[in-house]
């Protein structure tokens, strides 16, 4: 492991179908892909300089579909990375995947290229929700396409799946968690489904053509997800993560741990410590900006307070909690008072526990992780 361990975040906004999720994928084209890469390497070079040292322990190609990136693309931004940073020989290196993309092949190229873990795409092993989703893929397609990388050797697979569909009944989560179960993958990503204003989705709830489900029915989904994957043995190692034999995501976990990360591409973002950087969303402008040498990005300086509302909103949404001492300097930081009443009161009401100055929510009190770092916050 490196000394000073950093990250590296790619996004790249391709998609099969633009625009069901967000307002700045676009579908691709051979020269929409190679102005993209092209702006990617640019960029790299660019923000050199970003992170207080050069030692990668991970690399996460994200955002939209990465693996509409041919082998020689990915290759060629790798070539860029390795002139630019030092790469840990046993760095973690993931591609967020979609089923209908994993050819054997396909996988074959990957990890010839060093990509050894695969983020998959599967939302849901039930056809009838695939459409809905506005996925092109079958259930089919998924079982095959998680026994191809089994086969070639790629064994850190974390599949994505989501829960709170419209229609849906605990039963069909049930199968879902089932059949994800039974691929033998030792990491799954498990997501309430969320309806953005700018999407598909948004626009069809404001026509009342899309009704979310009830809340009950949310919370009793997000219980009963932790309560399957935990007894087959995975550790709810953060809200929407679980992993069996310690194969955490090392990429996300270094965001809950507060290190610095380089994020390149459009709408791409950066931490480095002190600030926060985020990159244009808008595709033609950002590779405008890189063809003149510019970073299109804004900054923002993180006072104590960014800091410290930061760490509670990440660190409570995982198994370890947060440190009390680390929480009181803050509040010290702020020249606020420490609020030891409201602490209490969780751990009074059983939704959090005390072990060795860490506190860690339980039980109910991880469905509302998200709102107690919030009474704690200092506004």
């Amino acid at each position: 492991m490196n000394p000073n361990p950093l990250h590296l975040y790619l996004h790249i906004p391709f998609c099969h179908q633009a625009c069901h999720y967000c307002d700045f994928h676009f579908s691709t084209n051979l020269a929409q892909k190679k102005a993209m890469v092209d702006a990617i390497c640019a960029e790299l070079k660019l923000q050199n300089t970003y992170l207080p040292v050069k030692n990668l322990e991970t690399i996460y190609f994200g955002g939209g579909t990465p693996s509409l990136l041919l082998p020689a693309e990915l290759a060629k931004i790798l070539t860029y990375i390795h002139r630019d940073f030092s790469v840990d020989p046993q760095a973690e290196i993931t591609l967020e995947a979609n089923p209908e993309d994993l050819t054997v092949e396909y996988l074959e190229a990957i990890k010839a290229l060093g990509i050894n873990r695969l983020s998959i795409g599967i939302q849901s092993f039930q056809e009838k929700n695939l459409p809905f989703l506005h996925r092109n893929h079958s259930v089919s397609d998924s079982l095959l396409c998680i026994t191809r990388a089994q086969e070639v050797g790629l064994s850190n697979i974390s599949l994505d799946l989501i829960y709170g569909i419209p229609e849906n009944t605990m039963s069909d989560l049930e199968k879902d968690l089932d059949t994800a179960i039974q691929t033998g993958v030792e990491h799954i990503s498990a997501y309430s489904l969320t309806i953005e204003p700018k999407t598909v989705f948004g626009q069809q709830k404001k026509k009342g053509i899309l009704k979310e489900i009830d809340e009950e029915l949310m919370s009793d989904s997000f219980l009963y997800v932790r309560k399957r994957l935990t007894e087959v043995g995975f550790d709810d190692y953060e809200t929407s993560n679980f992993a069996k034999n310690k194969r955490y995501s090392r990429h996300n976990t270094s965001y809950w741990n507060q290190e610095p990360y380089l994020g390149i591409g459009p709408s791409a973002h950066s931490f480095n410590g002190n600030s926060r950087q985020w990159n244009v969303a808008k595709n033609g402008l950002y590779i405008q900006s890189i063809s003149e040498g510019q970073i299109p990005s804004e900054i923002e300086m993180l006072s104590p307070e960014n800091k410290l509302n930061e760490y509670l909103m990440t660190r409570l949404r995982t198994a370890w909690g947060i440190d009390l001492e680390t929480v009181k300097s803050g509040y010290l930081a702020c020249q606020r008072t420490f609020p030891q009443l409201e602490i209490d009161h969780w751990i009074e009401n059983g939704i959090a526990i005390l072990e060795k100055n860490q506190l860690r929510l339980i039980g109910s009190g991880k469905l509302m992780a998200d709102k107690l770092a919030s009474d704690l916050f200092v506004v």
